[in-house]
């Protein structure tokens, strides 16, 4: 695992985890890398100091800022009071929004592209600041 410092082009900082900095690359340019705070896929690595520990007997201690509290609190409602559909977001989304299912809260995945034709097409969507996790059952 890694962790980059990340910068959008709105100026705000933030930082995540990636398994590898290919993989980071690889989402990178997939435009799956979003700013935790607007939404900005226009994201770039800062410069960032390595972690080096210096007392093996004491832990590392991060302390959350208020921005991610409160996107840990957002992630725990929404996955407690909605349904993950993982990449089937956008047909889920136009079912119920045509009446060919029933309306429930709904999270997932899409590609930017079919979230844009969803706001074209009158659906309401956003996206969240947060990757969901993704469910094994």
């Amino acid at each position: 695992m890694i962790r980059y410092a990340l910068k959008c082009d709105q100026g705000h900082s933030f930082e995540s985890w990636f398994k590898s900095g290919e993989a980071f690359d690889t989402l990178h340019s997939s435009g799956l890398v979003a700013c935790t705070q607007c939404g900005s896929a226009k994201v770039t690595k800062s410069l960032m100091a390595p972690s080096v520990r210096t007392d093996h007997d004491r832990p590392l201690t991060t302390t959350a800022s208020p921005e991610e509290e409160a996107i840990a609190k957002l992630r725990k409602e929404v996955e407690d009071n909605s349904d993950y559909v993982g990449m089937s977001f956008a047909s889920e989304a136009r079912k119920m929004h045509e009446g060919d299912a029933p309306k429930r809260n709904i999270y997932g995945e899409t590609k930017p592209e079919e979230a844009i034709k969803l706001l074209e097409e009158g659906i309401p969507v956003a996206p969240l600041p947060f990757t969901p996790r993704k469910q094994t059952n």
